[in-house]
């Protein structure tokens, strides 16, 4: 069996190429709604209805959309703010949190820990 990655990259290429169809008036058989496309093999993907847009609210599917998302400004995939915002664009602001830290294990059976300030910058969809 190839790698999970593998199996991954082959299943998004034939995303990426899928074409919509329409039945065939054999009731067996479907056929491209362009007719400038080649017949679909049986390794390719097809569609018959155009999938839903999940950068909008849509209520009827229970999609919240994604403004108001945290995303990861500075990554190039799915979690990254350029495709998770759908081209609207994102802020970024800092956040400080108080977090214990140098914590120090006290004979017998008990932690110590002082309290620091961590500053992140948080990245939302617009």
């Amino acid at each position: 069996m190839p790698p999970f990655r593998e199996v991954g990259n082959r299943l998004k290429e034939r995303f990426d190429g899928a074409a919509k169809v329409i039945a065939g008036n054999d009731g067996q058989s479907f056929m491209p709604e362009d007719s400038s496309i080649k017949p679909p093999g049986k390794v390719d993907l097809v569609y018959s209805e155009e999938s839903p847009h999940f950068c909008l609210p849509n209520n009827t599917l229970g999609s919240f959309g994604t403004q108001g998302r945290t995303c990861v400004d500075t990554s190039l995939a799915e979690e990254g703010c350029s495709i998770l915002c759908c081209g609207r664009g994102y802020t970024s602001h800092d956040v400080t949190e108080e977090k214990n830290c140098k914590c120090k294990f006290e004979w017998c059976c008990e932690v110590k820990c002082e309290k620091c300030n961590e500053t992140r910058t948080v990245s939302t969809c617009l």
